[in-house]
Formats: C-alpha cells, structure tokens, sequence
C-alpha cells in the first residue's frame, strides 16, 4: 500500500510540472451554429483533478506506465468552458531500451457536450513520430487539421482521447449480455466507427483489491495486429465513475495487459468489495 502512494504523489507531482504551462488555443467564434445547437451529456462520470495511472505489460515483462488525469483548468472555445484531459505513455526497464515510447495527447472536452474542441498529439515510439494538432469547431461542424484541410464532422464526433471519457457516461444500468455500444472518432484523417460489446459482470481482483467489474469487447480490425474482431478484453468498475480495473489485448506477436495502479479525484465512490 505504502508502494502504491508513493507512485501516486509521484504521478501528480509530474503531472502538474509537465501541464502548468499556459498553451496558445486558438479563438473560435460562434457562427452557422449556436450553443443550444450542440448535443447536451450530463457528466456523472469524472471531474477536475482526477488521476488514473496503470502498469503495462507486454508478455511477462513490464513495459511501462500510462496516466490520465483531468487538470484543474477550465478554458474556453467559443465561449464554452471545457475539461483539460491528458494521457501520458512512457515505456520503463528493458523494454525502454530496446523501444522507447514517449506519448502525450491532449483533448479540450465541452464542459456541456462532452465533445472535444481541440486535440493533441504527440507520438514517439521507437523512433516513429506523429504530430497531429486538430481543431474542432463545433459551430462550423468542421475539423481543421492543419495546412489548411478540414474536414465535416457529425455533432457528437469524438477523438482518440474524447472519446474514452464520453463513453464512460454510457448509461449501462439495463445493458443485457450482447447489447452493442458505439460512437464515431476522427482519428488520422478519417472517422472511425468505435463499437464495444457487453458481455457480462465479473468479480474482478487486482492488487488495489476486488471491484464489481462490466465486461466489454471493443471490436477491433481483425488481420494486421489482432487474429479476431474479440481479441481485445477491458474490465470497468459497476458504478458511475466506470474507470478502467484491467484490459487484455491478444495480438499477433504475445499480449499486451493494463492494470489500474493507483487512482485520485474519482467523482463518485468505487463498486469495490470490502
């Protein structure tokens, strides 16, 4: 347990030095669209000042550790407040060595809509690099991506990081073994649908303890990393925060295992079993 607090106040002491920094955002104005226009999501889920950090497995060997935290800022994209969310990546041990990974995305979620304004990205994995800024200007129903491309978005479009967060306000309480779950993200220049299969409740223990846990199988592109469509397995907590507890990814060459490490700042209490 004392292990486990250490890495905690460790993860949000570096969380708060990488992200203190102002950014220049860039100025949306209302336009072809107004603010009652734009879907409406009541948050249940999370708050500001949340942290979720996981251990990364690939085989028998510790890979890394991944972290997402809400920050305590509340900037504004066409006059609309927002939640600051970022997701960190760093390879650890041996597996730094031999591929060293280096990620941050940032997303700049509507407070109201639960949509993003703005996406980061910032990838570097074993020597392979992406840059992606991306704006989403919800007024205009377009995304910019840079040098001038843009492309049309639906209301409710999600990007990589967005789109964990709004899914965790699924209302999930008569979800029946077999219901399918989906939303679309704009991901690489194109939209992706992301559909996630319930499959049941599980009991599921980790070395943070034993939690009521949901099933889902994210149905994933068979053929290039994954064998099958349901080799991808993620277990969240039964309650209204539904944080991730554990996921497992079977792939082509091994496996690839997440496990919740520590947790701060959960919005509401968890389902564990005393």
């Amino acid at each position: 347990m004392k292990k486990s607090v250490f890495i905690l106040v460790v993860v949000l002491v570096l969380f708060s030095v990488a992200f203190k920094a102002e950014k220049q955002l860039p100025v949306i104005s209302q336009n072809e669209l107004t603010a009652k226009d734009l879907p409406v999501l009541k948050n249940e889920a999370f708050k500001r000042g949340e942290v979720l950090t996981f251990r990364m497995h690939y085989g028998i060997i510790e890979a890394g550790m991944a972290t997402l935290g809400v920050t305590e800022e509340a900037k504004e994209f066409g006059g609309r407040k927002t939640y600051h969310i970022v997701g960190l990546g760093v390879s650890q041990g041996a597996f730094d060595f031999f591929y060293k990974v280096r990620d941050r995305y940032e997303t700049y979620i509507d407070e109201q809509s639960i949509v993003p304004w703005m996406f980061i990205r910032r990838v570097n994995e074993g020597g392979y690099k992406i840059e992606q800024d991306y704006i989403f200007n919800r007024y205009k129903q377009r995304v910019d991506v840079g040098s001038g491309e843009t492309f049309p978005i639906e209301l409710n479009m999600q990007d990589m990081l967005s789109a964990f967060y709004n899914a965790r306000n699924l209302d999930l309480s008569n979800a029946k073994p077999g219901d399918m779950f989906s939303l679309n993200c704009f991901m690489d220049k194109e939209v992706w649908p992301l559909k996630i299969k319930f499959i049941g409740k599980e009991v599921v223990t980790t070395d943070l303890g034993t939690f009521r846990c949901l099933r889902f199988h994210p149905i994933v592109q068979k053929g290039r990393v994954f064998k099958h469509e349901d080799d991808l397995n993620v277990w969240i907590t039964d309650d209204k925060n539904h944080i991730v507890i554990k996921g497992q990814a079977d792939v082509l060459v091994g496996s690839i295992k997440a496990e919740l490490t520590s947790y701060a700042g959960l919005a509401n209490p968890l389902a564990k079993v005393e």
